[in-house]
């Protein structure tokens, strides 16, 4: 593995104490002081970046890229089963059986009123940038950024290991601070998480490297080594292409390991690549030791486009009606995740916007349920509301769904009306909830505080409830019958 020297000096602020009657130096002596602190500062980046372009220019070999990981291989059931409705038992009288008391309501959640107001995007401070202006499209608006034009190097034809390393010396010149500053300041007031940053940056890289794919994709690996992910590349004889390591595995994603470490070959536009023989580098630049978090744990702040979605259903004998609402432009930054462990879906941040319409309809028809009759409700929301059909019958592959997707799609299956589900029972109910995973099916379970008969897994010395927002009509208690037998895994989500 290669490694830099880090004895290279490092720069601490200093404290001058100053007297406004007698200053300590004069401002020539200042400017001398400042000049050449700043010029060894410079020489530290320089020697830096020279030895890992030194570095570029030899230390690559060929290697086969791994098939990307695939998920649960069984196939997933192609048409929803219908629970048939039990038996009603006529009332036996007994003057001597004392009267039942009625189950108590379940407390719901306060949900905000509707309609929701679009999330305020924080205006940046003015501030006077040098450089090239450009005008990035950006999570639904326009973003204003400065760059200087050294950071845009023509690039020869042919991809080789001298074009990379002439291509990080040459941007290495160039002041790249302020345009990572500009990129830093832009996460923040959005609220930015690894991968918005990294689609940001790769926005940036479009606008300056317009006809070059190729240049896009170095320009993107030297922004984010310098922001301090452990960025890589890998070429062939016609493209280059980004690799960044993951805190969380993605699926049918190709990418090779690094000391146990894998290094994705990521995209922007959510569709797959195949790479097969690629030259690469086994090393990364100094402090450049982030990998990517690809939790969706926080509301990104987004230039909102908001659609509506009519949905309705019947719950014992009553038709309800919703008016879900979802964020048009969340749905197209959605569109490019990669795809994660089912964990990290039934615990995605759910935005307001979506979130506070649908809790609030839904809130206002179980007042007064008792908890058993409350998942029942929600159950069947999700289990008749919504069509479904399998991913490989809507996209071709396995996808899965954020809760504000599954809101958006025409269709569903099975783990995105469980996602969906477990945030509902847990957002409006405040009871903790499971995910199931069997091969080949996901379902959800609730725990309950009374006693509720039928069909339970035991977790961690607590009893949960199963419920199966695929298994039409079916209450809590009731498992699909193809899966009786099967001991599902339990997913913790809350």
């Amino acid at each position: 593995m290669y490694r830099l020297s880090r004895s290279l000096g490092v720069f601490s602020g200093l404290i001058f104490m100053v007297s406004v009657s007698q200053p300590l130096y004069a401002e020539d002596d200042f400017a001398k002081w400042k000049k050449q602190t700043q010029d060894s500062f410079q020489e530290y980046k320089d020697k830096r970046d020279k030895e890992f372009t030194a570095f570029l220019k030899m230390h690559w070999k060929e290697m086969d890229l791994l098939k990307g990981i695939e998920r649960d291989p069984e196939p997933k059931p192609v048409d929803m089963p219908v629970a048939k409705p039990k038996p009603i038992k006529p009332p036996q009288p007994s003057p001597l059986v004392k009267e039942v008391p009625k189950p108590e309501p379940v407390v719901l959640k306060p949900v905000a009123p509707v309609p929701v107001i679009k999330p305020v995007i924080p205006p940046e401070p003015k501030v006077v940038r040098k450089g090239r202006k450009i005008v990035v499209s950006y999570l639904g608006g326009n973003h204003t950024f400065y760059y200087d034009p050294k950071l845009k190097h023509n690039l020869s034809q042919r991809v080789n290991e001298k074009a990379v390393s002439g291509f990080w010396s040459a941007l290495s010149l160039a002041d790249y601070d302020d345009l990572i500053e500009q990129v830093n300041n832009k996460a923040k007031i959005l609220q930015l998480n690894d991968w918005a940053y990294a689609l940001l940056v790769h926005e940036i890289s479009k606008q300056i490297y317009q006809r070059s794919e190729s240049g896009q994709s170095l320009f993107s690996w030297f922004m984010l080594a310098k922001a301090g992910y452990q960025a890589r590349i890998a070429y062939n004889d016609h493209k280059v292409f980004l690799l960044v390591p993951s805190q969380q595995p993605l699926f049918s994603v190709p990418y090779f390991t690094f000391d146990k470490v894998r290094y994705y070959a990521v995209r922007f536009d959510g569709n797959g690549q195949k790479l097969g023989q690629v030259y690469t580098y086994d090393g990364n630049y100094p402090d450049a030791v982030k990998a990517f978090n690809m939790q969706l744990n926080r509301e990104i702040l987004v230039n909102s486009k908001v659609k509506r979605r009519n949905l309705a259903f019947n719950f014992e004998g009553k038709r309800y009606e919703i008016k879900a609402v979802y964020d048009d432009e969340r749905i197209q930054f959605m569109k490019t995740y990669p795809q994660l462990d089912l964990e990290w879906y039934f615990k995605g941040k759910v935005s307001a916007l979506a979130s506070s319409p649908l809790q609030k309809q839904l809130s206002d028809y179980m007042k007064g349920m008792d908890e058993k009759k409350a998942v029942n409700f929600l159950l069947r929301f999700v289990q008749t509301s919504l069509r479904y059909k399998t991913d490989e019958g809507q996209f071709g592959k396995e996808n899965y769904l954020f809760p504000e997707e599954t809101l958006y799609y025409p269709y569903s299956d099975c783990e995105d009306r469980s996602i969906l589900f477990a945030w509902l029972v847990h957002s409006l109910l405040g009871m903790d909830v499971v995910g199931l995973d069997y091969p080949g099916h996901v379902a959800a379970a609730v725990r309950f505080k009374g006693k509720i008969d039928g069909d339970a897994v035991m977790h961690n010395g607590k009893r949960y409830v199963v419920t199966d927002p695929t298994y039409i009509n079916a209450s809590a208690g009731m498992t699909m019958p193809d899966f009786k037998k099967n001991k599902p895994g339990v997913i913790k989500i809350y």
